[in-house]
């Protein structure tokens, strides 16, 4: 077991697998439906990949099926885990910034990932959201690089954009990483049906290996309550 997974966390990897999908029944991956224009659908099969490598990588208990969550819907209230991409604008309006803002403090977790577009909009959302929080390396001895699977050199590069290195990013509040951007580095397309952009088995591997360990990181401290 790594050392650097929290106890709770820990815990439940350890327990049987009916014991655990008793202790954490009904948790889903999110995906953001978002305004402004940007594909916010986009990558349909990465998500349900995704969940199969959780419960082949751990024995967390994980829906199969994505949960599509605006941001003002209630049910952004049962996902610890909320995952957004595209290639165009994000737009959201102050109701959704309270409530994204209100739901990542009591433990949420968003994750970003720039599929090539996104990215102005995103960061001009994120200086709204928390002005004094900017985005900022994530480290590479911090927990969503190790948790379940090692990953030392950070945030894998599936595709080529600009020819610029995959950067893991993040926001953090009261010392807990509570949003992860991966820019240039295409993780939602590594998630993909591997026949769709005809990844490299390896890049496929290492893209998935990289959302267990975030969804792993967000179980663990995870405490969304209203």
């Amino acid at each position: 077991m790594n050392p650097r997974i929290p106890a709770v966390l820990s815990l439940m990897l350890l327990l049987p697998a009916a014991a655990a999908a008793q202790a954490s029944a009904g948790m889903a991956l999110g995906r953001l439906h978002y305004d402004g224009g940007g594909d916010w659908y986009a990558n349909p099969s990465s998500l349900p990949n995704l969940a199969r490598a959780i419960r082949a990588g751990t024995r967390l208990p994980v829906e199969s099926r994505e949960v599509v969550v605006r941001l003002t819907d209630e049910q952004l209230w049962s996902v610890p885990f909320l995952h957004a991409t595209g290639h165009g604008n994000l737009s959201l309006g102050e109701p959704e910034r309270s409530a994204l803002r209100r739901w990542l403090g009591q433990g949420g977790f968003l994750h970003v990932s720039d599929n090539y577009g996104l990215d102005e909009s995103f960061r001009r959302e994120m200086a709204k959201l928390f002005p004094d929080q900017p985005l900022r390396p994530v480290p590479l001895d911090h927990p969503v690089y190790h948790l379940v699977y090692e990953l030392p050199a950070g945030v894998p590069k599936i595709h080529e954009h600009d020819g610029k290195p995959a950067e893991g990013l993040g926001v953090f509040l009261d010392g807990r990483l509570a949003v992860f951007y991966d820019y240039q580095a295409d993780l939602g397309d590594g998630w993909e049906d591997i026949e769709v952009h005809r990844d490299p088995p390896a890049k496929h591997e290492a893209a998935l290996q990289m959302g267990v360990n975030l969804f792993a990181y967000a179980v663990g401290f995870a405490g969304v309550g209203r």
